[in-house]
């Protein structure tokens, strides 16, 4: 089955079932295989494609306007975009925005990450939900030459996500301090200032805008790399420990990272704060387990019930598996759920200030109901 462009194709997606999807090429030349996944956000494209959390991901945007306010250094989540390739419906457009400082095709070109236009978004979304997250290799061929049966062979190889330790591959090197605070207008990011809460974050594949809140909300942040051990972390003397968010399975990762957080529960009590990945983190080390999801979780409209208040938050989701609630342990309470499809969006330990969430209260891109969790951390080391 073919979706072919108007115009001579110059880029093609191949599902690994041999759908085909036939485009215009933009960004960077050549081919790239990861899992397909869609985000539902009518913001924040740049954002996106820098979350870590994308890492062997393709996003396939179902909002139409990508690239019309173009890019810029201070929307960036991480140095360079993370996510494999990007599919939009309609071709990115000339920025136009005071903010712009360089156009998405160009952005993309640089840092080599292909983008396919032109594509019918709606039906790829509905094979997406069909089929659970599929497979593909993306091309951008210029000619328009494509060796069809060897892209689709590129899609059945590739090997998913399931099993895969991503955080590795995004987390810093070593540590570093953050002290940048929340964008305000009209001064933009500035500088935290003065005595703050000690917090260690761990680095899983960290948004800068994840280390911004927890900046605003008073803490001194040092961040050390997924790998950190409990040793590690307690040299610092920390008053609380974050978790942050990130790819990949977070079975893979909690390997390494489950027996540090677990130490830092059993032998201290400082409060714990996870966030995406980090949630997932916090999940295992207290006895629950993870599981992959069909599609997942991307956008920035997700209505998640606080079960212990009955408030309703609309968040900004990015996962692909999530905690299987079913699973956690006594003296662990579920917090939040997703009012989609049920799943779990929180949880906490029911004596102790240990808690975290699936879902992004930092958004960037999507709405600031949750920031309120930054400064609920905060005062969890102010009270202990």
């Amino acid at each position: 089955m073919i979706a072919s462009a108007a115009e001579k194709p110059t880029a093609c997606l191949a599902l690994a079932d041999g759908t085909l999807f036939y485009g215009r090429g933009f960004g960077a030349v050549g081919e790239t295989q990861a899992e397909l996944c869609f985000n539902t956000a009518m913001t924040g494209y740049q954002e996106i494609m820098t979350d870590p959390s994308y890492a062997g991901q393709v996003v396939t945007f179902t909002f139409p306007h990508i690239g019309n306010v173009g890019v810029n250094p201070e929307d960036d989540e991480t140095a360079d975009p993370v996510a494999a390739g990007m599919v939009v419906k309609w071709d990115p457009s000339e920025p136009s925005n005071w903010r712009a400082a360089e156009r998405l095709t160009d952005w993309l070109t640089k840092r080599g990450r292909i983008g396919i236009g032109g594509i019918d978004t709606r039906r790829l979304t509905r094979a997406i939900r069909q089929q659970g997250a599929p497979h593909v290799a993306l091309m951008h061929a210029p000619d328009g030459v494509f060796d069809i049966e060897a892209l689709v062979e590129k899609a059945r190889a590739f090997k998913g996500l399931e099993g895969v330790d991503l955080a590795r591959e995004v987390t810093c090197a070593q540590s570093y301090r953050w002290d940048e605070l929340r964008w305000q207008w009209p001064e933009g990011y500035t500088k935290r200032t003065g005595p703050g809460h000690k917090v260690v974050a761990i680095d899983y594949g960290a948004k800068r805008n994840i280390l911004r809140c927890l900046s605003s909300a008073g803490c001194d942040v040092t961040v050390l790399p997924a790998t950190a051990t409990y040793d590690d972390v307690i040299a610092y003397q920390p008053d609380g420990l974050f978790l942050s968010n990130g790819p990949g399975d977070p079975a893979a990762t909690g390997e390494y990272a489950v027996p540090m957080i677990r130490d830092v529960i059993d032998k201290t009590d400082i409060p714990v704060f996870g966030i995406c990945l980090g949630h997932q983190m916090l999940a295992l080390a207290l006895g629950a387990k993870t599981i992959k999801m069909n599609h997942g979780h991307h956008g920035a409209n997700h209505p998640v019930k606080d079960l212990e208040t009955g408030k309703v938050e609309i968040t900004s989701m990015n996962h692909g598996f999530t905690v299987d609630s079913q699973t956690l342990p006594d003296g662990v309470i579920e917090t939040h759920v997703s009012l989609f499809d049920g799943s779990n969006c929180g949880i906490r330990m029911k004596d102790r200030p240990v808690f975290s969430v699936q879902y992004h209260p930092e958004a960037s891109p999507g709405p600031q109901d949750s920031y309120y969790l930054f400064e609920r951390f905060s005062t969890a080391i102010s009270d202990k």
